[in-house]
Parts: C-alpha cells; sequence; structure tokens
C-alpha cells in the first residue's frame, strides 16, 4: 500500500488559505499514485486556536472548505485534520477519513490538552477502519496510548496524525514511541506531523513511516515543509534516518519560529540593542538568517560604564552578519534623568535604581527605532535571567518578541558555539569574556548570580525535573545556595509575566508551560 505523507505550514484561522494548498497537494502526481494522502492533525484550521475555536464563522468556514474537499475526492482517499461540530457531543478536535466523495470515518481526540480542554469536547479516541485488506489504527498523538492498552484489536497499520509541538526532547520521545508502538502490535505505522510556527509555539514535522519490523522506510526533514510517498509493504529500506543533534534542531526551531512570527504577521524589519554581549549577539545572528541582513538594525547604546570592547566586539558582530547598526551613547540621556530626579531623590545615595535608569533608556531608543521605522523590537533576555529576576522590567525586558527566553545561559554558549563550528560569525572574545550588564563599573553578572553552570544546573532539576529543595541538596548543591534560588524564582513570577512571548524549545516554558502563584 502507497502512502503520501505531507507536512506543511498551515495558517491558523485560515481554513480558505490552508484549502488551496490542500488541494493543490492532492492533484500532484505522487498524491494521486497513492492510496491514501495523510495530513498533519489541525491542518485545516490550524492551531492552537484558543477561544477562536468557539466562534461559529470560524466552524463554518472550515466546514464549507471540508465539503469542497470532499466534493473532489473521487478515486481519492486521504486524512485531514480540523475542528468538526459532532451531533450530540460537541465541538471536537477530529480526524477526517474522506474517500470517494464521501466521509468514511471521523476520529475525535479522546486526551485534551488543558488549552483544548477549553474549546473542544473529549473524543472517542482512535479508531479502527477497514481500508483495502488493511486495519487502519487511526488516532491523534497524544491517544496512541489506547493501542497499548487493547482498545482498538488488531491493526494492521498505524496512522498517527500529529500537531506536536516543539522542544528538544520531543523529536527522541516521539521516535522512541513510535518504535515501541511497532514492537508492541507487529504493525506497520505512519506518522504525520504539522511544521512552522506559531506564536511562541514551534512544529518540527520529521514525519515518518516504519515498516511492521520497525525499519525506517520513510524520513521527511526536520523544519522544512515537505512531502513523501512510502511503499509500506517494503521490507528492505536505504532511507537516510535523520537524527540531528538537539542543538542543531534548537537552531532551526529558533529560526523557524522568528520567520514564521514575521512573516504570518506581515513584518520585514527587526531591531535590537547590541551590547556586545553574547545574548545579544546570538539573537542578532537568529534573526540574520531567519529575516536576511538586510531586515535586520542594530542600536549600540554605550555608557561611561561600558569598555571599549562591548563597542567593538558589537561593531565586529555587525560586520561578521552583514546588518546595519547604529551609536547611540546613553550617557547625555541618563545625566538628564539623574540632573531631573536630584530633588526628589536628595539625600539618596545612587544605587539600582540609577542601573535600572539606564537599562530603560535603553529600551525606549529600541522601541523608539521600532516604532518610527516599522520595525519589530527583539528581546534577549535567556532563561536564567528570567528565572531569576535579573533583567530590568520596561528596560531590557522592552521588545515584542523573546527570542531566547527559553535558553539556559549555558545553552546560550552551546549554541552560539555550534554556530561558529565553521566560521567565526559571533566574536570570539564574545563568548569568552565574563559576561556583564555594565551598569556600574566592573560589573559582572557573577557580582548578582551564582556561576552559570552551578544555575543551570540548579535551574534545570528544579524546572524541568520537578525536584524540591531537599531533592537537590541530595544531588550534591548547598542547601543556601539552592534555597536562595528557587526563593529568586518564584519572587520574580510577577515580572516575567511582563515579559514578551517566548519561542518555546524547552519542555517546560515559563508562562506557557510552568505557571506560578504571585501573591
Amino acid at each position: 500500500m502507497k502512502i503520501h505523507i505531507v507536512q506543511n505550514d498551515v495558517r491558523t484561522m485560515k481554513p480558505q488559505e490552508n484549502l488551496e494548498w490542500i488541494k493543490a497537494e492532492l492533484e500532484t502526481e505522487a498524491s494521486r499514485e497513492a492510496l491514501l494522502t495523510v495530513f498533519p492533525a489541525c491542518t485545516l484550521c490550524g492551531a492552537p486556536l484558543f477561544a477562536a475555536a468557539g466562534y461559529t464563522d470560524l466552524q463554518k468556514a472550515a466546514q464549507a472548505a471540508l465539503q469542497e474537499l470532499v466534493a473532489c475526492s473521487e478515486h481519492r482517499a486521504f486524512l485531514i485534520g480540523m475542528p468538526l461540530q459532532i451531533q450530540d457531543r460537541g465541538l471536537c478536535n477530529a480526524i477526517v477519513f474522506v474517500q470517494n466523495g464521501a466521509i468514511r470515518a471521523v476520529v475525535t481526540k479522546k486526551y485534551l490538552g488543558v488549552d483544548e480542554q477549553r474549546c473542544f469536547t473529549r473524543g472517542e479516541g482512535v479508531q479502527v477502519v477497514d481500508f483495502h485488506d488493511q486495519r487502519l489504527a487511526i488516532g491523534f498523538y497524544e491517544d496512541l496510548k489506547e493501542l497499548s492498552k487493547g482498545h482498538t484489536g488488531e491493526a494492521d497499520m498505524v496512522i498517527c496524525c500529529g500537531c506536536n509541538v516543539f522542544d528538544y526532547q520531543k523529536p527522541y520521545r516521539t521516535r522512541y514511541r513510535m518504535t515501541k508502538i511497532v514492537e508492541t502490535l507487529g504493525a506497520s505505522l505512519v506518522y504525520v506531523n504539522r511544521v512552522g510556527g506559531e506564536g511562541p509555539y514551534l512544529y518540527a514535522g520529521g514525519s515518518l513511516a516504519l515498516n511492521a519490523a520497525g525499519s525506517v522506510l520513510c524520513q521527511l526533514p526536520y523544519f522544512e515543509s515537505a512531502c513523501g510517498t512510502v511503499d509500506m509493504q517494503m521490507i528492505d529500506s536505504e532511507v537516510d534516518d535523520e537524527k540531528p543533534e538537539a542543538v542543531e534542531l534548537v537552531y532551526k526551531a529558533l529560526v523557524t519560529g522568528l520567520r514564521d512570527y514575521f512573516g504570518k504577521n506581515g513584518l520585514h524589519k527587526a531591531v535590537l540593542g547590541l551590547s556586545g554581549g553574547i545574548d545579544s549577539a546570538l539573537v542578532a545572528t537568529l534573526a540574520v538568517d531567519a529575516l536576511g541582513a538586510e531586515n535586520v538594525h542594530g542600536l549600540l547604546m554605550p555608557s561611561q560604564y561600558s569598555t571599549d570592547h562591548s563597542v567593538t566586539d558589537a561593531e565586529d558582530l555587525a560586520h561578521n552578519l552583514g546588518m546595519s547598526y547604529d551609536i547611540v551613547p546613553i550617557k547625555p540621556m541618563f545625566d538628564a534623568f539623574r540632573e531631573a530626579l536630584k530633588p526628589v531623590f536628595a539625600g539618596r545615595a545612587e544605587d539600582v535604581t540609577e542601573e535600572n535608569m539606564q537599562a530603560r533608556v535603553r529600551g525606549t531608543l529600541v522601541m523608539s527605532y521600532a516604532n518610527k521605522f516599522g520595525a519589530l523590537a527583539l528581546n534577549t533576555t535567556n532563561r536564567s535571567e528570567a528565572a531569576m529576576g535579573y533583567g530590568t522590567l520596561y528596560g531590557d525586558s522592552c521588545g515584542s518578541l523573546a527570542v531566547i527566553g527559553d535558553l539556559y545561559k549555558t545553552e546560550v554558549y552551546q549554541l552560539s558555539e555550534w554556530i561558529n563550528r565553521d566560521t567565526e560569525r559571533i566574536p570570539r572574545h564574545t563568548i569568552d569574556k565574563a559576561p556583564s550588564a555594565e551598569l556600574r563599573p566592573g560589573q559582572k553578572d557573577s557580582d548578582s548570580l551564582p556561576d552559570y553552570e552551578v544555575l543551570d544546573a540548579v535551574l534545570g532539576l528544579y524546572l524541568d525535573e520537578d525536584l524540591c529543595e531537599d531533592e537537590i541538596v541530595d544531588e550534591g548543591y548547598d542547601r543556601e545556595l539552592v534555597h536562595s534560588v528557587i526563593t529568586k524564582v518564584a519572587r520574580n513570577e510577577w515580572k516575567r509575566l511582563q515579559f514578551a512571548p517566548q519561542l518555546k524549545v524547552s519542555p517546560v516554558s515559563f508562562g506557557l508551560d510552568r505557571r506560578w502563584p504571585i501573591s
């Protein structure tokens, strides 16, 4: 049996736009030669829909698009994912099996995510359909646990329609799960996953097909729209089984997320502050790769506390990347603020207030440039800083998109080294020097934070592994340090709630996966 699998980027809440490329794909020779074409879950309307799923205009548009697909399906068979009103049940996240001008079956999602539960009704899960002398077990990725419980009877082939939000562990977990299903059932398997970005959510693609022996018959690339036709009866295969390392996947995810965030919102230009540090250097590099150097502009905003190499490192980066930049010293503005507030602050020594003032001046400059030139301001905060509240609200927290907000500082260094693997794009001195906010003479991040290697290890155990203070101490970390880190994470939830949306690449992201009471 030949199966045509399609992983593509979709437009959320745009069923008519999606309908056009779906129809075009169904008319291709590869699709016509296959017995069945499989699209990912949520293909017709995109995801996540949130409250939009409940609006009747979207539901009617989706239903009209489905009817048009059914009408042109003579001598064809395909699976398409969409929200669908089911009589006596309600609105379900569904996979519709269309064949020869009719709807053969409707598979409804049973295990709903938290956000899905607000708009969709719990469905029935995996469904088995007879098709060309084969028993096909069709279901959503999240519902495949039903197969291991024996609820579906015997199946010759499993077809999994996914719309799986990416994190850097997900591709490996998915491959393991698909392999175990094949081993358990002795059935072949087709897994089709969406690709592209939708706001903070990223979708990796990586669709694949396995025969009943577990051999890879087809592997589509990660973070690229692609399609492939596979003969599921094949015994031997010489397919290149793509298993990229996590750092490469993160790079592709962030570039895809940036490109789609701008493209789907009709935006072209980006601006960010270039400090000469590793965070802004990485964000600038990712932005150039996603949008093109001609669409990325940097603002160098030195103060009286900035070192000479901070400016030269930022200039070297801009030259390496081919991006434009301006130098706007902030001392005159900073001095004006201090002078204006001198009567109000009379008798009080300078402290963190003046440090934050500098960051807010820089934030104002970046946002002003964005307004004047119709650009989108990129935030350069990393996950370690966000966790500890190490940043100035309305200062370096400014921006419309937090590009590396889901990367620990140590991961920022790892990704930067990977980007430099063939040629030096991020200046070596930027990577090697001690990180500093340069808001006072001789300031270093280590004045306020533990060493990043230690901090990130503790944060990983606490945030990603859900270990409590005692359990982290049992792992060999100092109790006073662990208590301080956990306390600061909790105390700064209010600040994170006001940050820009961030591209999700970790299993447990602030705001999207992990929320904490603020009082």
